[in-house]
């Protein structure tokens, strides 16, 4: 079994790529990846509920940041809260998404905030991929956020930011969970128009980042 720094490492999106290895992520025209392809996109696929294996990925990627997150509040008791950048120059398109991702966050979470800077501590950047959206990220605020131009035309495309945005803030996928979770991603289908987390998802959060936790 790999180390939590290993592990977070791996690339996440509607499907999370595997806590104990960085799989690639399956096509955006899969609806029934294999226990091995450990998943991506925040938002492509409509009807996609997940692998019992893929599940246990998502659970096993949230143990891992929360592990990794109770070690450094211990290590760090005195601090209270956190600021950590994001650069949004290499998704231009999406100006607007992203910082409509960082206000939601904001307003929805104490412990961490968002705040747009050069270089930053992870950023964002824009293409096209068969994949669709994903995260890179060791879910305590560093990597980067790849947005997928087909799919965020199929899908909200502030829920696709704000979705993979939860990846970097230590959120896992839940595909089975209703279009009110950010995080159940595509699962609830195009229709889905939600960019807010359900107050589980922010209760999340900020027991993650609880002191200021950082990278």
């Amino acid at each position: 079994m790999s180390s939590p720094k290993t592990a977070l490492s791996a690339a996440l999106g509607l499907g999370l790529a595997a806590v104990f290895a960085a799989a690639a992520p399956v096509s955006a025209a899969s609806t029934s990846p294999s226990p091995s392809s450990h998943q991506s996109t925040p938002a492509s696929i409509a009807a996609y509920t997940g692998s019992a294996a893929e599940k246990a990925d998502s659970k096993a990627f949230f143990q891992a940041v929360m592990k990794s997150a109770l070690a450094k509040m211990k290590a760090h008791p005195g601090l209270k809260s956190v600021t950590v950048t994001y650069d949004a120059s290499a998704a231009p398109t999406y100006k607007d998404q992203i910082a409509q991702s960082a206000s939601i966050w904001n307003g929805a979470v104490q412990n961490v905030k968002l705040q747009e800077g050069s270089g930053g501590d992870f950023q964002y950047k824009e293409g096209d991929d068969p994949r669709g959206s994903y995260a890179s990220t060791d879910g305590h605020g560093k990597g980067f956020v790849f947005i997928d131009h087909k799919q965020s035309q199929e899908y909200n495309s502030t829920r696709v930011v704000a979705h993979e945005t939860g990846h970097v803030l230590g959120l896992p996928d839940h595909y089975e969970g209703p279009c009110s979770e950010l995080m159940s991603g595509g699962g609830p289908g195009p229709s889905c128009q939600n960019t807010q987390p359900d107050q589980n998802e922010r209760a999340k959060v900020d027991q993650l980042w609880a002191n200021g936790l950082t990278h």
